[in-house]
């Protein structure tokens, strides 16, 4: 086959199922079947390089990526384009931390010009839809394409990104094509669903924790739920599908390059632990690990306040395909908790002994219940939010895990006030999967 051919088709939006037929509105192919055991994975963008960019013939291009947008060899989506002299590029945009990565957490690199292509850059991290509006119309583009590497977790900030600026594509008419990736965490959807009363950038609408679909499918979930009602119409929307991807890979089963998503996403296993340890983002006395070479996987507080104790009850517990070393580590960035900061804490480095057997999210609830005993103990709260001043609530979709926590309840209790919401979420997203 040749390398052309591989950028076999794109999925439109508008209806639930997918037509076939050429690139166009509503025009999709199935991804190509992979035979038994093969690992590597063609991406959205390895099959858009692989067709020329013909999906982007005579359109004035704005790019919606960070340094994760590369293609097999590592090369850069708005790179590649510029190089190819087939794409009018008209702008970038970049989301948090930056189009080109350098800024930390809650932080953007501003707007001004990349100097490797010329092209300005728009800051676009916590854009409004009226803002999105305002940069596409300021740049003249046609169409807008999105690659960014998600982690599949609703408050990693990226498909937020991607749900505003498909509104406000929609609401100025233009195309939207997402290249598709994979979900480095696999396809199952699990954890507590997001309610509107605590909507916010972490999560702005309603899908449960960990969601369990690439960008590409989350589009297109976005496109037939949500923007109906908030633009008026759904957005002219193709996604460029991956080649060889199944629901049960892993990024660790796969050949797709791993570049960090962001400073305190190193590796796949770091993406493998988020969606539970993730929650301790909302613990004022315990770091996530930030500052360190293993965040998200280093727990912990202040050594006066906790203890090797943590650890043994949590190995007690003989949670599946987990366990626990007693750590000890001083974060040279905190995040939200500067008391942390160059301090040593004390806790446990989580440590996955079995990925099929790993549950995220049901282990962080556990992690949760047996540090709660300790009087240390305290949630995050936000005093520019009084209404809702809880991060962990913002974090999980509602107040509910965190009373439940504090009211003595153990993990089976907490994790099955969820079992509803997700069977129907599972449900409702099942006609947008791709693979």
């Amino acid at each position: 086959m040749q390398r052309r051919n591989f950028l076999a088709g794109a999925v439109g939006t508008g209806a639930l199922g997918a037509g076939a037929g050429a690139f166009g509105v509503g025009a999709a192919l199935a991804p190509a079947a992979a035979s038994p055991g093969v690992r590597r994975v063609r991406t959205g963008l390895d099959r858009l390089v692989a067709g020329d960019f013909a999906v982007l013939a005579d359109q004035r291009v704005g790019v919606v990526s960070n340094p994760t947008g590369v293609d097999g060899a590592y090369r850069h989506l708005v790179d590649l384009m510029h190089g190819s002299g087939r794409v009018r590029l008209a702008a970038a945009f970049g989301p948090e931390h930056g189009f080109r990565g350098s800024a930390q957490a809650g932080g953007s690199e501003g707007t001004g010009v990349d100097a490797r292509t010329g092209i300005p850059v728009y800051d676009a991290y916590g854009a409004s839809q009226a803002r999105w509006e305002s940069m596409f119309t300021e740049a003249g583009v046609d169409t807008v394409v999105f690659d960014i590497q998600d982690v599949g977790v609703r408050f990693y900030t990226y498909i937020w990104t991607m749900y505003t600026s498909m509104v406000a594509a929609a609401r100025v008419g233009l195309r939207y094509v997402v290249l598709d990736r994979p979900n480095p965490i696999g396809g199952r959807a699990y954890g507590p669903m997001m309610t509107a009363p605590y909507t916010s950038g972490v999560g702005l609408k309603e899908i449960v924790q960990q969601h369990g679909m690439t960008v590409g499918e989350l589009a297109r979930f976005f496109n037939g739920t949500f923007l109906p009602e908030e633009a008026g119409r759904p957005v002219d929307l193709h996604v460029v599908v991956c080649e060889h991807w199944k629901r049960d890979r892993l990024a660790a089963d796969t050949d797709v390059p791993w570049v960090m998503p962001s400073p305190n996403m190193p590796t796949p296993d770091t993406a493998l632990v988020y969606p539970g340890t993730g929650l301790f983002e909302g613990v004022a006395s315990i770091t996530e690990g930030r500052g360190t070479c293993r965040p998200f996987e280093l727990i912990g507080g202040l050594a006066t306040d906790f203890d090797h104790h943590w650890g043994d009850r949590l190995n007690a517990r003989d949670l599946p395909g987990v366990e626990f070393r007693e750590a000890y580590f001083s974060p040279t960035s905190a995040g939200q908790k500067p008391e942390l900061l160059n301090k040593l804490c004390a806790g446990v480095e989580v440590k996955v002994v079995d990925r099929a057997a790993y549950d995220p999210i049901r282990t962080a609830v556990a992690m949760l219940v047996e540090a709660r005993r300790y009087p240390a103990f305290a949630w995050r709260s936000d005093s520019w939010d009084p209404a809702r001043p809880y991060w962990i609530d913002k974090l999980t979709g509602s107040p509910r895990l965190r009373t439940q926590i504090d009211a003595g309840a153990d993990v089976d209790d907490v994790v099955g006030a969820w079992a509803d919401e997700l069977a129907a979420f599972t449900r409702q997203r099942k006609p947008y999967l791709l693979y």
